[in-house]
């Protein structure tokens, strides 16, 4: 991670920070979202030759996941989720996906993203990105609600 901060200051970002080893970068820079994804794509495919999907949020929008957390002091908070993406998600779809049985989890969807509860004793894992993916049609990522709360604080 200190190589991407390394090769993201050296391209013209300033106050590039990274947090553990999940690819979570924080950076400051005057450019709109899709710009920013663009941008951090092609420096990474330059200088690491990895082809990577790059997720932007602003730390608004990551505040506001925070606060819209639909899931209260009755569930683990060690086992929620946040689910980001920067594609639209179609409505018909998304209300198929949150009708579906998911066999003790939980998805529910807030404003800035989709929550996933994922309670150790589910008995078969169906809820992560892949599936949201194919259902959904986007590319996404996900986090757990504490990384999302350090990410805000730093």
């Amino acid at each position: 991670m200190s190589y991407l901060v390394q090769i993201l200051e050296n391209a013209g970002f300033s106050q590039v920070q990274s947090y553990i080893q999940s690819g979570n970068i924080i950076l400051d820079i005057q450019m709109n979202d899709t710009e920013i994804s663009r941008f951090v794509h092609n420096v990474i495919l330059e200088k690491i030759g990895t082809d990577l999907s790059v997720i932007v949020k602003e730390k608004r929008q990551l505040e506001a996941a925070i606060e819209e957390n639909p899931f209260d002091d009755r569930y683990d908070y060690s086992r929620i989720h946040l689910v980001f993406t920067n594609d639209k998600i179609n409505r018909e779809q998304l209300q198929k996906v949150l009708n579906t049985e998911l066999e003790g989890e939980m998805l529910q969807a807030g404003s800035e993203c989709l929550y996933m509860y994922l309670p150790r004793e589910a008995k078969k894992k169906r809820l992560n990105t892949n599936f949201l993916e194919k259902r959904l049609g986007i590319i996404a990522t996900m986090r757990k609600i504490n990384v999302v709360s350090h990410l805000c604080n730093m």
